[in-house]
């Protein structure tokens, strides 16, 4: 299940992407419009600045915009950094690779395969759409 925190990381970038690229939106107005906590909502946006993803600028006039154009930014470099990996275990993992503790045999393990055909699917999915796509709600 998607977690609370990627999703408003997502709606949050959708917002942004609608804006005028380049000027910078303040987060009380982000937060209002779509309607997530001011204060879980800085600790996302500074996660998505501290991966390259936003650019804040201090003062008045200050606030978010978008690092890049929006048809850069995939739904699958979003979910890494704010979710972790794409897949549902770890053995499976491309980014984030780890054996499973009760698995003795990856190649005779009963799920290896099935959880490997759902990463991928996820993952064409999430690579094939940018963030642009879910402002123009094209998915």
């Amino acid at each position: 299940m998607l977690s609370r925190k990627t999703k408003y990381g997502l709606k949050a970038l959708t917002f942004l992407a609608k804006q005028e690229m380049g000027i910078p939106i303040q987060i009380s107005k982000i937060s209002e419009a779509e309607n997530i906590s001011l204060k879980f909502l800085e600790s996302i946006l500074l996660m998505m600045k501290k991966n390259d993803l936003l650019i804040s600028k201090k003062g008045k006039g200050g606030g978010y915009m978008l690092a890049k154009p929006a048809t850069e930014i995939s739904i699958a470099v979003v979910y890494r950094i704010l979710e972790g990996p794409i897949s549902l275990v770890p053995c499976v993992s491309l980014k984030f690779y780890k054996k499973c503790d009760d698995c003795h045999d990856e190649d005779d393990c009963s799920l290896h395969d099935l959880m490997i055909r759902v990463r991928d699917n996820n993952l064409k999915i999430y690579e094939n759409t940018s963030v642009a796509d879910l402002a123009k709600n094209e998915v």
